[in-house]
């Protein structure tokens, strides 16, 4: 594995905590496949005691029922996603939450192939999801996951409702 994953997702990290700064936000992650990846990558950006208020790991189905108030069926799914989002932002007061759910692999899950992701967004009192299809090993869609899900974050930050890239 290269480093250049990791250097971008740093970068995304960094730009996320000067727009959460400059405009009050805080901030929450509800992850399953990147299994708190996700948020390590936020919580070392600068100043994050500041702004991030923390994340759940919900890897386990019915913990993304229990915990998150995810509706019944598939969890790699759209409603899912949001679901998660809003139910993080519930949980912690948060502002701006992001979600990952999908199947890192090497087996699919709820019918749907390795590489199979949806994020969600939750801002401004709106949540939305996109669904991404990254390859290769776990470790890979997790890593191609967390870019584009700290994308996502950056772009809701931002006020852009549309994802350029994997966005379905």
């Amino acid at each position: 594995m290269s480093d250049q994953p990791d250097s971008q997702s740093a970068d995304l990290a960094s730009r996320i905590a000067r727009s959460a700064m400059s405009g009050s936000h805080r901030i929450a992650v509800a992850e399953s496949l990147t299994g708190g990846l996700l948020s390590s990558h936020l919580a070392r950006a600068d100043d994050a005691s500041e702004w991030f208020l923390g994340g759940v790991v919900s890897y386990a189905t019915q913990v993304k029922h229990d915990v998150l108030q995810v509706r019944p069926g598939p969890v790699v799914s759209a409603e899912a996603a949001r679901d998660m989002a809003g139910g993080v932002a519930r949980l912690l007061g948060a502002t701006t939450t992001i979600a990952v759910t999908g199947v890192g692999g090497p087996d699919e899950q709820d019918g749907q192939p390795p590489g199979t992701v949806w994020i969600g967004v939750c801002h401004a009192g709106t949540s939305d999801a996109s669904l991404h299809h990254f390859s290769g090993s776990p470790e890979e869609v997790c890593d191609a996951t967390c870019e584009a899900a700290l994308g996502a974050l950056l772009d809701a930050l931002a006020g852009n409702s549309e994802r350029d890239a994997g966005s379905a």
